[in-house]
């Protein structure tokens, strides 16, 4: 492995930073975004029991706002459960929008990896490109700098591929599943919202 950095020469070093940070990203939204942890399941269920059964207190809402981004949804709507349904459909809106920003967390980040990888490719293309053009001189052409060029020229585009591909697969999953998730709470914090306020049943 290292002598095949050594002979993709110095332009590969900001690839492999990239590689890295990338992986590194994947990793942290793969644990940040499972559904478990951002939508428990039963949790809709659980709030309008506890609230029947007991009201609001601060000590229920900071529970509930602590345990996952819904529970802080649903926990915008119930301190304002006295007031009228559209103060609470807004309380929701403006957590959720919260909510949202944070789990879109360095996704732009990875998107950008993903889109500039190519690019960091192709300039070390470049690169080797100007080397194997190096190599003609009046005398003849020098064996070792052609073909150190033609490897810098091909493992600078090859490994600029390896880590946009997945990179941009992985950048279009979380967004899926972030998009998904947002849907997913606004539609139990509606209907917290209309259970509480006698529309429909739990």
């Amino acid at each position: 492995m290292f002598s095949i950095i050594l002979a993709a020469g110095w332009p590969i070093w900001p690839l492999l930073l990239a590689s890295i940070i990338a992986v590194a990203l994947i990793i942290e939204r793969t644990v940040a975004l499972r559904r478990a942890k951002v939508l428990p399941s039963g949790l809709l269920q659980r709030v309008v029991a506890e609230y029947r059964q007991s009201g609001v207190n601060e000590a229920m809402l900071a529970n509930l706002e602590a345990q996952s981004p819904l529970g802080r949804v649903l926990g915008a709507g119930l301190r304002n459960v006295g007031s009228s349904r559209e103060i609470m459909r807004e309380a929701i809106e403006e957590a959720g929008a919260v909510v949202a920003h944070e789990l879109d967390r360095y996704l732009t980040t990875l998107g950008t990896i993903a889109s500039i990888s190519p690019l960091m490719g192709l300039f070390g293309t470049v690169v080797g490109m100007i080397e194997i053009f190096g190599s003609q001189s009046p005398s003849g052409t020098n064996p070792l700098q052609l073909a150190h060029g033609i490897s810098v020229a091909l493992y600078n585009t090859g490994f600029g591929l390896i880590i946009a591909i997945p990179g941009m697969i992985f950048w279009r999953h979380f967004r899926a599943l972030v998009n998904g998730f947002v849907i997913e709470m606004q539609q139990q914090a509606v209907r917290m919202v209309e259970v509480l306020h006698g529309e429909r049943k739990a």
